[in-house]
């Protein structure tokens, strides 16, 4: 499994259509400071669901919008697209080819596709559990990440390592499992107040069809007592 492109439209300093390419191996980008180098990993990061501005460089998550610059407008929105090789079966998809296209406009509104179908984030992220990467896979290493882990408390370093082994998903899957089963604890309380409800008001229901009861047969037998 490997990254085979990356393509960028409005993201940060790409305001115009920019693939790039790459290869089974070590793939390296170089360039002068300025030129952009790091917005490319800023954008597989964010492609794959970062949520938060600070760890792709910005204040808020509009700033990965290219701004205008050098006689070019700004662009109405930001759209990335990584395309993952995965011929080798690692990831739990039928496809040998994960296309993955992350979009956002300036009015907040935001999209993700998986193979050209829409999608939920969460479903971007079962998809790569198994792989190795995400947005939580530490398979993206960003200035001054490797300071921050040398320097993290135990308790982030353990959840490093627990990423890196692979137990993250199934942490996730346990909590949003822990979720439902919560939410359905909940149901099954209001269904059962309800039903206490239903059988408090069934109680005088039933005493009022006994005693019509007892009154049409009553009435039957004053009226056969009659006739006889």
């Amino acid at each position: 499994m490997h990254l085979r492109s990356i393509q960028m439209k409005g993201f940060k300093s790409f305001p115009h259509r920019t693939k790039l390419d790459f290869s089974p191996g070590v793939g390296v980008v170089v360039g002068p400071n300025g030129s952009g180098k790091s917005n490319i990993t800023d954008a597989v990061l964010w492609a794959l669901g970062e949520q938060s501005p600070l760890a792709v460089r910005g204040q808020t998550m509009k700033d990965v919008i290219f701004a205008g610059g050098h006689g070019v407008s700004g662009s109405s929105a930001a759209e990335v697209e990584v395309v993952i090789d995965n011929s080798d079966g690692r990831s739990d998809s039928d496809f040998s080819e994960i296309s993955i296209v992350r979009r956002l406009d300036r009015a907040g509104e935001g999209e993700y596709r998986l193979n050209g179908a829409r999608c939920r984030l969460a479903d971007v992220v079962d998809v790569l559990s198994d792989t190795g990467l995400g947005k939580e896979m530490h398979s993206v290493v960003s200035q001054g990440r490797v300071e921050s882990i040398v320097l993290s408390r135990p308790r982030e370093r353990r959840m490093l390592i627990e990423e890196a082994a692979g137990l993250g998903k199934h942490r996730k899957r346990r909590r949003r499992a822990q979720l439902k089963l919560e939410r359905t604890e909940e149901n099954l309380s209001r269904a059962l107040d309800v039903e206490c409800e239903a059988r408090s008001r069934l109680r005088p229901l039933k005493r009022q069809a006994e005693a019509a009861h007892l009154h049409e047969r009553l009435a039957r037998q004053s009226d056969e007592a009659r006739y006889e």
